[in-house]
């Protein structure tokens, strides 16, 4: 829970793992601002900071939207977008609903789209927004209605682009990153509540 203190020998126990992959976990959890390390207590679960997170996927939106609008004005690498194409536009009786699958794929669509706009800097900067917001960003996908919603967004930014439709595939995008991030944060918030009952239930 948010503000919990938890201790690195105790955390062990529980997921069964040595010291050192879970080290590395934690540092990576600390570098995402979900924990922050206590000197000779442990870690400390941080609280949810929507804010923060409002703001990274503001700026994740306006990374994409401008490679979006490149992709649409310039030539494209069309290799991208047969791969893109083969994922997303497949016929709904052949999609995956594997939650951790889809999250893998949804984040290399969004970065094969900022990579494919040839700004390394812009990827870069993307990728490290990525890392920061993974571990709630791929709560959406733990419905199966979420998962279809994506193919069937990503399927129609992908045409979008296709088509040099700038205005059109911006548009999507926004609202589908949007939409992704109220979804998220109603996951987190009712996961939160329901943790919070059976602590005191």
């Amino acid at each position: 829970m948010p503000g919990e203190l938890i201790s690195e020998g105790n955390l062990a126990k529980i997921v069964n793992v040595s010291s050192t992959p879970l080290r590395q976990a934690l540092q990576q959890l600390q570098h995402g601002g979900f924990i922050k390390a206590i000197p000779k207590i442990g870690w400390q679960i941080a609280p949810l900071d929507f804010d923060k997170l409002d703001e990274m996927y503001g700026f994740r939106i306006l990374i994409e939207l401008n490679a979006v609008k490149a992709l649409c004005n310039t030539n494209r690498d069309d290799q991208i977008f047969k791969d893109l194409q083969k994922i997303w536009l497949t016929p709904k009786s052949k999609r995956s609903f594997n939650t951790l699958d889809i999250g893998i794929l949804d984040e290399q669509f969004h970065s094969s789209l900022v990579k494919a706009s040839g700004n390394e800097e812009m990827l870069k900067t993307h990728s490290e927004i990525t890392e920061r917001i993974k571990i709630v960003r791929r709560l959406d996908f733990t419905k199966s209605d979420r998962i279809n919603s994506t193919y069937d967004e990503h399927g129609q930014i992908i045409k979008a682009i296709l088509a040099g439709r700038v205005a059109e595939a911006q548009r999507l995008l926004k609202a589908h990153i949007e939409q992704s991030k109220i979804e998220v944060r109603k996951i987190t918030l009712g996961m939160l509540q329901d943790a919070r009952k059976q602590a005191t239930g």
